[in-house]
């Protein structure tokens, strides 16, 4: 049997003789007697808008950046670069395209990678890093 705590309220106030008036009048002290309800309103928006401006300046913003410099990099290759692939493999590039790099990984042996697979190999990282 389930009764909701409402009806078992009324049930409770109704046995022992209660006014219903009383228990309009004490609802009516309690929500006058808090603060603001308009402020209430707008803390939970403020909390939300801090929190999103938090996670822009720390996550979005610095990956952005990241990105960007990364897009720089790979506009700014040319043939005789050496590179690392996504993949782990060394080369050399030999030929440059709209989107993709021609790389010479051995004697003889070439092969054709997207633009987006291709860091700076450690050795080329270091030199600059040391300029």
């Amino acid at each position: 049997m389930q009764t909701s705590f409402i009806s078992f309220a009324s049930l409770i106030d109704d046995a022992t003789g209660s006014n219903a008036n009383q228990t309009a009048t004490t609802t009516d002290a309690k929500s006058e007697g808090g603060a603001p309800s308009g402020m209430q309103n707008y803390s939970g928006l403020i909390m939300i808008v801090v929190l999103i401006a938090v996670f822009y300046f720390l996550l979005i913003r610095p990956q952005q950046k990241k990105q960007k410099e990364m897009r720089k990099f790979r506009e700014a290759l040319k043939e005789g670069d050496h590179v690392v692939t996504a993949g782990g493999i060394y080369g050399k590039i030999t030929g440059v395209k709209d989107t993709t790099f021609i790389i010479n990984i051995g004697d003889g042996v070439n092969i054709k990678i997207d633009k987006g697979s291709v860091y700076p190999s450690a050795a080329d990282t270091q030199a600059a890093q040391a300029k």
